[in-house]
């Protein structure tokens, strides 16, 4: 039965302590009978040793440990290296020879002292698992027990994870610092990596520790991660063009063709951009393809052949209907990964020609140094651009519209759909370019080819200005010029102003004048209308007439005495501003006139009147011909339509009234102007002109005609 390691050291100090007291006793003794000493370290006092005069000391060949240690002078040696993890304890006799022949002896215990000096160990430092793409997250790759590392000082250990592959960062992962075990972070994907390799990192102590001077001991481990691409896609279409850098998304273009009406060809059809073929994005893995057309074969007329892809017809095209197919390729092994693409078969008129150019050779020129996009010339004529045009004896007028162009063999120039040639970059030397260029019908896919010689020539040497103006030159002349504006509409601003100030009023006059010859010549008097009225007296007309021209100047609505006939259409043509703008005019002239006449007020009299009183010198009146029956006695002159023959007078009569209101105006006359600019005069009862007779004959479209006399 082994004897505990416990029960053996309490044994062991009790029988010290005993052995150290006789020691004592017997003139041996050692300071220290439990000392303890580091490991991997030698020579190293143990401890002190006391030795009466008459007495020897010596190690006890019977110790077990006796070979790690020596006494020299007074001291206790340790002269061998001791492991802790194989010697934790060191067990030490002492033999004390006295005078007289007796011994005793002296039992040391010595305690190892643990270092950190060894170094974690993984059971497998290399290993290598192969992970499938379609791999779930958070699957277990690598267990535990396979990953942990060991440690001989019975330290805890610590882990880290990094790769060594670029861009394969995040994909796996350990579960803790103290857990090695290895799991999918992230969904793989093969066709960004499919393999990495991943650096496990095993420490006896921490990287950021609390004491940075113990030495930390690493132990590393391999793995390596080998992916397997999965059958994650569905077949590709080719040619298509892939959308993300990683290559997972491919997009093909629709194919087209073109058949000939009431003709089946043998051959499989020519198709663009290239015949219908499809592959397994998985290449790996490399899945057969079969080919079916889904839709838009109208009556069963075109067949695909299900391995190759190749499109025949079956059956003649009679009618010009376009056809858009839809074909499917599909994997042989899982049916749901398939793709569909469209084929438009385009039905045409059969070509018997082909296209051709009339020369064989064009010759252009462009000068060197020219900015991109810029004409070629024909040679010999630098201002006609250079065209190349392929006919078709297919057209009446040899004119193919479905001809396109486009160079061959060069990156220098390029071709626009109408063959004009332009550069496609900056041509910075001169030299002789060759170019094949090419006619091609988009319908019947027949083509034609020509030669382009292009002469590349220097331009002409420009000499710069000797006299160059700065930024600061420009902002002064820009001062400059805008001080000289300023002075000008100041100027002009001033002139202006005088100018409105000297001749405001015969401006003034002379708009008034015109304005109501121009509105008012072809209005009725509505002040006649009311005269009609049965009810209504001829004082009483009188009086509210007489009151209303006192009080407030009213907005003018009765026309003045028409100066030559209009007609309706003239008279509805007027516009409504001009005729309020004139109103508004007349009425602040006459608040002005009126203020100048205060205390001066004639009694106005109206003239609108049935009867006449030839006698009443200063009275005017406005009589009409309906309101007067010439059989009464009265006199009622008559005068036929005469309104071309006064058009002359009329103009001659504007003109003297306007010099008159200007000389008026100069010598501040106060002459009752009041509703001038209604073409009526009213006159006061202390000048009043001779009686005068004016008839004028005013006619309006389905009218009556009114003669008036004043």
């Amino acid at each position: 039965m082994a004897i505990p390691h416990w029960l053996l050291v309490s044994a062991l100090f009790l029988l010290s302590l005993l052995a150290q007291v006789s020691a004592q006793e017997l003139g041996c003794s050692v300071s220290n009978n439990q000392p303890s000493v580091p490991e991997n370290q030698s020579p190293y006092v143990v401890t002190t040793v006391h030795v009466q005069p008459g007495f020897t000391l010596t190690i006890d060949p019977s110790s077990p440990d006796g070979q790690f240690f020596t006494i020299e002078d007074s001291e206790l040696r340790l002269t061998k290296p001791v492991d802790y993890e194989v010697d934790p304890v060191l067990l030490l006799y002492l033999t004390c020879e006295g005078p007289a022949g007796q011994n005793y002896l002296l039992q040391i215990i010595v305690t190892v002292l643990n270092e950190n000096d060894n170094s974690p160990v993984f059971a497998q430092p290399n290993l290598s698992r192969d992970v499938p793409e379609d791999t779930k997250v958070d699957t277990v790759i690598v267990a535990r027990e396979e990953l942990s590392a060991s440690d001989a000082d019975l330290d805890t250990i610590y882990y880290e994870l990094t790769t060594t592959v670029q861009d394969t960062d995040g994909y796996f992962a350990i579960r803790g610092v103290n857990n090695p075990e290895l799991y999918l972070q992230k969904a793989l994907d093969y066709d960004k990596f499919n393999s990495t390799t991943l650096l496990l990192y095993a420490r006896d102590m921490p990287v950021t520790g609390p004491d940075p001077s113990n030495t930390t001991h690493t132990a590393t481990a391999t793995i390596t991660i080998t992916i397997q691409q999965s059958d994650t896609r569905a077949p590709w279409f080719l040619p298509c063009t892939q959308l993300h850098s990683d290559k997972s998304v491919c997009i093909s273009s629709p194919y087209s063709g073109r058949v000939n009406i009431s003709e089946m060809p043998a051959q499989p059809l020519l198709l663009e951009p290239g015949p219908i073929y499809a592959v397994d994005p998985d290449y790996t893995i490399g899945d057969r393809i079969v080919y079916s057309i889904v839709g838009g074969n109208t009556d069963e007329v075109f067949s695909v052949d299900a391995d190759t892809g190749n499109l025949t017809m079956k059956k003649i095209v009679t009618s010009p209907d376009s056809f858009l197919l839809q074909v499917m390729a599909t994997q042989v092994s899982n049916i749901r990964k398939y793709s569909v693409a469209t084929v438009e078969i385009k039905v045409i008129n059969k070509s018997n020609f082909p296209p051709y150019f009339e020369k064989g050779v064009y010759n252009g020129m462009v000068l060197a140094g020219l900015p991109q996009r810029s004409f070629v010339y024909q040679a010999g004529d630098p201002s006609t651009p250079l065209v190349i045009t392929a006919l078709d004896q297919d057209f009446p007028d040899k004119v193919n519209p479905n001809i396109e162009y486009y160079l061959k063999n060069s990156t220098d120039f390029i071709t626009t759909k109408d063959g004009l040639i332009l550069t496609n970059r900056v041509l910075e030397s001169p030299g002789t370019v060759t170019i094949q260029a090419v006619g091609k019908d988009v319908l019947s896919l027949q083509e034609a080819s020509t030669i382009i010689v292009v002469e590349v020539n220097l331009a002409t040497a420009v000499t710069p200005s000797d006299k160059m103006y700065s930024a600061q030159d420009m902002a002064i002349l820009g001062g400059v010029l805008a001080a000289l504006l300023l002075i000008a509409l100041v100027f002009i601003g001033v002139l202006l102003w005088k100018s409105s100030r000297w001749y405001g009023k015969p401006v003034k006059s002379l708009m008034k004048k015109r304005l109501s010859k121009e509105i008012y010549g072809g209005y009725q008097n509505e002040y006649y209308q009311e005269d009609e009225q049965p009810d209504v007296s001829t004082k009483q007309h009188e009086t509210s007439e007489t009151s209303s021209v006192q009080e407030e100047t009213p907005v003018p609505e009765q026309p003045a005495l028409a100066l030559r006939s209009s007609s309706a259409e003239e008279t509805e043509s007027l516009p409504k501003g001009s005729i309020a703008s004139t109103v508004i005019f007349d009425q602040e002239e006459e608040v002005g006139e009126k203020e100048e006449e205060a205390g001066q007020e004639k009694e106005v009299k109206s003239i609108l009147k049935t009867d006449r009183h030839v006698a009443d010198d200063g009275y005017k009146a406005v009589w009409f011909k309906t309101d007067v029956d010439p059989e009464a006695g009265e006199r009622v002159e008559v005068i036929e339509d005469n309104a071309a023959d006064d058009d002359d007078d009329d103009d001659d009569d504007s003109d003297q009234d306007l010099q008159k209101n200007e000389e008026e105006e100069e010598e501040g006359s106060d002459t009752d102007g009041h509703h001038r600019g209604l073409g009526e005069s009213f006159a006061s009862a202390s000048s009043s002109p001779p009686a005068a007779e004016v008839t004028v004959n005013m006619s309006h479209t389905g009218a009556e005609t009114y003669d008036t006399e004043i």
